[in-house]
């Protein structure tokens, strides 16, 4: 599932790159722009190139080595302190193409055009997000205050998306000088992704499955209460590990997301049962996403999520008394929190979201794309 759902198919939800998705809308790590006259650390960076941004890309979106990405000419952008290009992607079935802002003094790349912002800025960005992404006027969308990210440079805004009863908010970030809206999310272009995601992650004490030696280690950020996530999950236990016996292990994370009502009590149900007998999470993860549509059935009803998660705990041999234990005294939600908090480090705006030996990889990607990353990893694991 993606932030925003409601406005699925849009570059707020999504952006795709030779059949891999990518999920968008993320809380990004930006700083500064030398550009527009804020000041940068002493660090020496690299002035921007086309091959320089199309590696980039490679690299921090996981693309296969089967995908050619290229990027266009760095052209004018309506920012100033911005380049714009067109990036491709060509998996050599169907090139797909996007444009992306690159700032000029190579800091920072953003995955969508910077658009601009006349009149009243909250009436601006509404107006912008409705004429870019095609969000219908059925949809209500409210902009919270404008105020100072953590990141100086750039400003911050929610945006509360409501259709009917359905409410989801997102964030967004603006210049400083209240004159662009980044549509997509940013990057630091001066860091190696790979790098990043591995300091970031942890493999200590976590739930596991396959061998601790494989030379293939896929971290996964997921949410139970999500249909993706039900879907990647079987095709990991039935076709991936299968597939590379012995080579491959997967280290599970929980992102429950906000807007899903059971998710968190699935998440502590989970890790309740990590820690009460590690061998009993992946069948007890198992069965919680075969009853995704029983749980959903009564999600309204709290007691009745605890019944079922507690019930399915008890068909994998769980003792019922221990695990209503650690549910009800939230024993566990600190690992829940943890795997929260990585995920938002790392940038995880869509689950499930995959980091294959530190390159990222989507969950929508398709089993070749997914098997071809596997092969990559294992290739660079022998060099």
């Amino acid at each position: 599932m993606k932030r925003l759902s409601s406005m699925s198919g849009n570059v707020i939800a999504l952006m795709v790159l030779a059949g891999v998705t990518v999920a968008a809308g993320q809380t990004v790590n930006v700083k500064t722009v030398a550009a527009k006259g804020h000041a940068h650390s002493a660090e020496k960076i690299e002035a921007p190139t086309s091959d320089r941004v199309a590696q980039f890309v490679r690299e921090r979106f996981g693309m296969p080595s089967n995908v050619k990405v290229t990027a266009g000419p760095l052209e004018a952008s309506p920012d100033p302190g911005f380049y714009q290009a067109q990036l491709t992607t060509d998996d050599g079935k169907q090139p797909r193409q996007q444009i992306i802002s690159v700032s000029k003094d190579g800091h920072y790349l953003i995955v969508s055009p910077l658009v601009p912002l006349n009149g009243d800025v909250d009436a601006a960005i509404v107006q912008q997000l409705r004429d870019q992404l095609r969000i219908p006027s059925t949809e209500n969308l409210a902009p919270g205050v404008l105020h100072a990210s953590k990141f100086p440079g750039f400003l911050n805004t929610t945006i509360t998306a409501t259709n009917g009863t359905q409410t989801q908010t997102h964030d967004f970030f603006v210049t400083d000088d209240k004159k662009f809206l980044a549509l997509g999310d940013v990057y630091e272009l001066n860091k190696d992704p790979r790098k990043e995601a591995l300091r970031v992650m942890s493999l200590k004490d976590a739930p596991t499955q396959g061998p601790s030696g494989a030379p293939v280690t896929i971290v996964e950020y997921a949410d139970l209460e999500c249909p993706s996530c039900a879907h990647m999950h079987q095709f990991l236990e039935n076709d991936l590990l299968p597939k590379y016996s012995g080579k491959v292990r997967v280290i599970f994370k929980e992102f429950p997301l906000q807007f899903h009502q059971w998710a968190i009590a699935g998440a502590v149900a989970n890790e309740c049962a990590y820690q009460l007998d590690p061998s009993k999470f992946v069948p007890y993860r198992t069965l919680i996403f075969q009853h995704q549509s029983d749980v959903d059935a009564v999600q309204a009803n709290s007691s009745q999520v605890r019944d079922l998660l507690l019930g399915y705990g008890q068909q994998v041999g769980l003792d019922r008394g221990n695990l209503a234990a650690c549910f009800d005294a939230q024993s566990s939600k600190s690992r829940v929190d943890a795997g929260k908090h990585e995920g938002e480090e790392l940038s995880v705006s869509s689950t499930p979201t995959f980091y294959i030996n530190g390159k990222i990889l989507a969950g929508g990607a398709p089993p070749d794309v997914f098997y071809q990353a596997v092969d990559d990893a294992l290739k660079g694991s022998r060099q």
